[in-house]
């Protein structure tokens, strides 16, 4: 499991974790699509602005390994702002290659990733 250094462990002054410490001896937790609501407490927004803003400034525009980036966090981006880079995809591996699609994530997060 690549170990992202540099990449922030959790919103800062808070307990919303953004990567794991060491692999799952189960294996890794598979990436599925959470839906985010417009009713979404203040807290949890931060925590997903925060998490998009993490990914943009390490990763850009460019494939990115799923590495130690928490499932749980990753998951309520999966399938909209952050999608598969590889085909076929695997949401099972650490190793599986992800990226950002510039334009959805503009669109949800338009004071991370500006023009």
């Amino acid at each position: 499991m690549l170990k992202h250094r540099g990449f922030p462990g959790r919103l800062p002054g808070t307990d919303f974790q953004f990567v794991i410490r060491r692999p799952s001896k189960t294996g890794p937790t598979k990436l599925v699509s959470r839906e985010r609501f417009k009713d979404r407490r203040p807290a949890d927004r931060r925590a997903d602005e925060g998490f998009i803003r993490a990914l943009w400034e390490q990763f850009g525009d460019q494939p990115f390994e799923r590495g130690n980036l928490d499932a749980g966090r990753l998951s309520w981006f999966f399938g909209r702002e952050v999608v598969p880079a590889e085909d076929p995809f695997d949401p099972e591996s650490y190793d599986a290659l992800l990226v950002i699609d510039v334009n959805r994530a503009r669109a949800a997060f338009p004071d991370v990733i500006g023009d």
